[in-house]
């Protein structure tokens, strides 16, 4: 075996949490035992989460992978000479069903290149949008952004271009880009991903952004339960600024643009715009009311360009590789790729990077391999805790922001959260108006008291309680919530609901009231 064996492991927090730095530490002990030189270069995740910590060697150019690891497995990779005899053995990476199922092109860098390395970045495909970018005038690499078809991917699916369309014809003495990485939505874990394995890309796709609306300014609005990617990002900031990449001269460009991280404060609300707009400028997190929108009136009143972190991570290789070719991937007005996040009760857990059109079926059973109990798949939330629930016999629903619509659902962030048959969706419903109790800025009235109203009659009816006058009560104060709510907190808080009340209503109707005597005991 080569004394200069070259290992890769994720420094991911998801891995982390099961045990990688352990097995950094196993391996470098293990090596020095033997009299070893190893090289271990901590990586992003390649998304397959169930198979953390996922080790891969390089043997001949060819990535190996072995996982998931444990402490006691280490040194038989030594003893085997980390080869497919190993027990955790895996075989070629790139030859796993998962990935070969994807079309990655913004987590390709994840899992195979240090975060942190600016040289590795820009080896892998890095600086190449932003050196197109610095060569073409603010309207053509708008219209690029345009021609893509790229829409927000933090569950509204707006124009991209459009939007800094607006900001750009606006004269102001400052702008900003705001990147709205508060990632709050329940199974879902793309942002942190990225933010963790490839930095550089989020960072470069907000320079672009700034270069064409002529903002200045860029700030990246990080939820306070991601610690490490709040970290790698500071980091990769500081790098970016050593090697001149941003500050008053980007790239020797004579044009600036500079960029800090800033930490919420853990409310789900802050993932509205207007909200993170009032914590970034220190106020408490509340929806604004609009307009003006925030590309007239944002951060401090300036006009301000709000995206997602994979809005603007994907621009960097629409610049690089046309507008068009982007727009060649994907399907209908759902164009490009969607990170995918496969949460809840699946078998294969993680994240997905595959065009629109991919249905749930081939995610759930191609990818996740159906439910981890084993037991058949009931229902799946798509687009967060405020999503719909979509029943077993439609899961061959298209992953696209249109057909998602039609079927009274949302694809949100991607995010697709697994219940088998043991689920009682009413205690589901019932979970949506609590989680709306907590996290509502209590701005307006039929957030703030029609959720708890809302919680209230569910609990009645799960207790068998008027359960025919209490579910009509239920829809009716769901259309109040709907059609009066300032944002979408209060106002999509009914679709779950709904959603179970209308593909589950027996989960509902079959509660009882509890016996006279059982009350009285």
């Amino acid at each position: 075996m080569s004394p200069s064996l070259r290992l890769y492991l994720p420094g991911d927090a998801a891995a982390v949490s099961v045990g990688a730095d352990e097995i950094a530490d196993c391996l470098h002990t293990e090596a020095k035992k033997r009299g070893l030189n190893i090289e271990l270069v901590r990586t992003g995740t390649r998304g397959m989460l169930w198979l953390e910590p996922l080790l891969e060697v390089d043997i001949g150019g060819e990535r190996y992978a072995f996982g998931p690891m444990l402490p006691e497995h280490v040194p038989a990779l030594f003893d085997d000479a980390f080869s497919n005899a190993h027990d955790c053995a895996l075989g070629p990476l790139e030859d796993l069903d998962w990935m070969r199922g994807q079309t990655r092109w913004l987590y390709r860098r994840c899992g195979q290149t240090d975060p942190l390395n600016l040289d590795e970045y820009k080896a892998n495909g890095g600086l190449d949008g932003l050196t197109k970018a610095l060569a073409s005038s603010s309207d053509d690499v708008i219209e690029t952004v345009t021609k893509s078809g790229l829409r927000g991917r933090g569950g509204a699916g707006f124009p991209a271009g459009i939007k800094w369309k607006t900001a750009a014809g606006i004269d102001a003495d400052q702008k900003y880009i705001c990147c709205n990485a508060d990632e709050g939505d329940s199974g879902t874990f793309a942002d942190r991903i990225l933010m963790e394995g490839d930095p550089s890309l989020i960072i470069e796709g907000m320079v672009i952004a700034g270069l064409a609306v002529g903002a200045t300014k860029g700030l990246v609005y990080i939820r306070s339960e991601y610690p490490a990617a709040i970290a790698t990002m500071k980091r990769a900031i500081e790098i970016w600024r050593e090697a001149g990449l941003l500050g008053d001269d980007v790239m020797g460009s004579g044009r600036s643009f500079d960029m800090d991280v800033r930490r919420g404060a853990g409310s789900y609300v802050c993932g509205e715009e207007s909200a993170m707009l009032e914590s970034l400028e220190g106020k408490r997190g509340q929806v604004r009311a609009k307009p003006p929108i925030p590309a007239f009136e944002g951060l401090f009143g300036k006009p301000t360009i709000i995206n997602n972190v994979l809005t603007l991570a994907s621009v960097p290789d629409i610049l690089a590789r046309g507008g068009e070719a982007y727009a060649a991937v994907g399907t209908g007005r759902s164009l490009g790729t969607q990170a995918f996040q496969l949460a809840g009760n699946i078998k294969c857990g993680g994240l997905i990077e595959a065009p629109f059109g991919v249905t749930l079926r081939e995610l759930i059973e191609d990818f996740g391999g159906g439910t981890l109990s084993g037991r058949p798949l009931r229902a799946v939330q798509v687009g967060g805790p405020l999503g719909a629930y979509i029943p077993a016999d439609q899961l061959d629903l298209v992953m696209d922001y249109e057909a998602f619509a039609a079927a009274g659902a949302m694809l949100g962030h991607g995010g697709i959260v697994v219940f088998d048959d043991t689920v009682d969706m009413a205690r589901q419903a019932e979970f949506a108006m609590e989680f709306c109790v907590e996290e509502s800025c209590g701005k307006c009235t039929p957030c703030r008291i029609g959720s708890v109203r809302g919680a209230e009659t569910i609990a009645k009816i799960r207790k068998g309680e008027n359960v025919g006058d209490n579910i009509a009560l239920v829809e009716d104060l769901c259309t109040t919530m709907t059609d009066g709510s300032l944002c979408a907190m209060g106002g999509l808080t009914p679709m779950p609901v709904m959603s179970a009340l209308k593909y589950f209503r027996e989960d509902f109707e079959t509660k009882t009231a509890p016996a006279a005597e059982e009350v009285a005991g």
